[in-house]
């Protein structure tokens, strides 16, 4: 019985992630970042996204609760923050100027604004929390864990195999690309902002 509930509270769980993150959602923004990358860059930057994204979820899952009540900040202020960065990256995507800045910030993409706050943003922070305070047995946490590998496994390798898009849509597609990912990564930015204020109005 406890093993039944432990699989059903872990599907339960990877959907939640699956739907909040989003991977396919996330990669038309993916490409447009990555777009002047090459093949191997696309493909390392895919799995560092994954990669940040799980070490930020493992992280908050973890110390989540000690770190937000240590810093005194609400999980609205966590919000409204990424969809600060989300929106400042988004006008760079519009402007043509995503490629300014060092060499070194240039490969750092895959941190941000793809691993945080685009992947492990908020909205999955959040999830994972409650996931983490509702597990009540050993197999149940067990089952969480294996959720959220299995989602970042799925991450990594959706994102990786967009990357062969890049190359059958040429330079014309790919700035066509960045500035869609650019609209899109607007409309996610001044969404998180809404809700954040939405959210700081009711407290």
């Amino acid at each position: 019985m406890n093993s039944l509930g432990a699989v059903t509270f872990a599907t339960q769980a990877f959907v939640t992630l699956f739907v909040i993150m989003d991977p396919p959602g996330a990669t038309p923004i993916f490409l447009g970042l990555v777009g002047d990358k090459t093949p191997r860059e696309r493909v390392r930057l895919a799995w560092q996204a994954a990669g940040v994204s799980l070490f930020v979820i493992a992280t908050f899952a973890l110390f989540g609760q000690l770190i937000l009540e240590y810093m005194n900040v609400s999980i609205e202020a966590l919000q409204a923050a990424g969809g600060l960065l989300l929106l400042y990256v988004a006008l760079q995507l519009l402007t043509g100027n995503k490629n300014t800045g060092t060499e070194n910030s240039s490969d750092n993409i895959g941190m941000v604004p793809l691993g945080t706050p685009l992947l492990a943003g908020p909205g999955a922070i959040v999830a994972t929390m409650i996931y983490v305070q509702k597990a009540d047995t050993t197999t149940q946490i067990i089952g969480l864990v294996i959720a959220i590998l299995a989602v970042h496994l799925i991450i990594g390798t959706v994102l990786m195999a967009s990357t062969k898009i890049v190359g059958l849509i040429k330079d014309s597609g790919v700035t066509l690309l960045a500035s869609i990912a650019g609209l899109l990564l607007a409309a996610i930015a001044v969404q998180m902002l809404a809700n954040a204020i939405k959210a700081f109005a009711a407290a």
